[in-house]
């Protein structure tokens, strides 16, 4: 069975051939990476069905959408333990701003913020910027 096959087992979706793409992309790449770039990764995949798998794979826990400084959405993998009722991807991104590539740093967690009273948290995301050790 292969990685892509237990990622989707193990979130108790169905191994589709479009599914284990997706994910086998974003694992060949280490990075965040837009719908389009994985249009022409996989120019076999139309457009609707690419989107509605990310978005499956995105309810399941298995993927997550990276905010960056751009307006289009990237997509990662998730680290383990996220799930349909709870992503807990409590990481900062980095961007590169020479290469442009966006990747998750996983064992840099966001510091917590005390919001004042009244405001209520929904999400939190926090984009560092600069020289990836590839471009340094």
């Amino acid at each position: 069975m292969s990685r892509a096959e237990d990622i989707l087992k193990s979130h108790g979706l169905r191994s589709t051939e479009i599914r284990r793409e997706v994910i086998n992309q974003l694992l060949n790449v280490g990075k965040a990476i837009t719908h389009q770039d994985m249009e022409t990764a996989m120019p076999k995949a139309d457009r609707v069905t690419l989107y509605r798998t990310l978005t499956s794979l995105q309810e399941a826990g298995i993927i997550h959408q990276v905010v960056d400084d751009e307006t289009v959405k990237k997509y990662a993998l998730c680290g383990g333990g996220c799930s349909q009722d709870h992503h807990h991807d409590n990481h900062v991104h980095f961007k590169c701003t020479s290469c442009g590539d966006t990747r998750c740093l996983e064992n840099v967690v966001i510091p917590a913020v005390n919001l004042p009273k009244g405001y209520v948290m929904e999400s939190e995301d926090l984009l560092v910027q600069g020289v990836c050790p590839e471009c340094a």
